[in-house]
């Protein structure tokens, strides 16, 4: 049992290590142009290898967008979280912005196996851990609604609120006219995150509709 246990673990590093050189590779050279041989020189195995954990480059790219919505899972059941959940806006911004490289990389990912409707049970899968996901946060921002801390507006709202303010700001992130307009990138992104943590307060939006109608 012990050597079996062994043999297990020893087939998880090496897969995760695959994946760790395959993500490398698909944000230095683009997906497109990196083959299983690429990633499996990468590695220091033969192609054959490769193929013992993963029947399809579309599968690696699955399961690098998987792993990603698994950790963002983890942060938002986080410990810290459950006992603030103030800090969530925080931590979801950092954690959506802080690679806007691959941030990219996941969002054609996704497009191409969609659309070329690859391995629907594993794009299921992701689907389920984002829908689990947006359940958790929206319960967590519905109750601070509820606290009178944000806007009383469906709790929906602000999660969709939060998803496209990070989506265009990448989108202006990788845009060769905004790379020429915003100088300070990184300033830039830490403005949006606090932006995006300030977003739906209720208190800040009283304030401003008091201040615009005295009366």
């Amino acid at each position: 049992m012990q050597k079996e246990s062994r043999k297990v673990r020893e087939f998880r590093r090496r897969e995760q290590e695959i994946l760790d050189s395959a993500l490398r590779l698909f944000l230095e050279q683009g997906e497109d142009s990196v083959t299983v041989e690429m990633i499996a020189d990468e590695v220091g195995i033969g192609k054959g290898t490769i193929y013992k954990h993963f029947k399809s480059k579309a599968e690696i790219y699955l399961r690098l967008m998987l792993d990603y919505e698994r950790d963002l899972a983890e942060m938002m059941h986080s410990e810290a979280i459950e006992r603030d959940n103030a800090a969530l806006p925080r931590d979801y911004f950092e954690f959506r912005m802080s690679d806007p490289e691959r941030y990219r990389l996941f969002d054609r990912l996704e497009e191409k196996v969609v659309k070329s409707n690859q391995l629907p049970s594993m794009v299921e899968e992701l689907h389920q851990i984002r829908t689990s996901n947006f359940n958790h946060v929206t319960g967590m921002i519905q109750s601070r609604i509820d606290d009178g801390k944000l806007e009383d507006v469906p709790a929906y709202f602000h999660y969709c609120a939060a998803w496209a303010l990070v989506h265009g700001a990448m989108a202006m992130y990788h845009s060769p006219f905004w790379q020429d307009v915003i100088k300070d990138q990184e300033g830039y992104m830490q403005f949006l995150m606090d932006v995006g943590v300030r977003m739906g307060n209720r208190f800040k939006r009283r304030k401003e509709s008091e201040a615009a109608d005295p009366s």
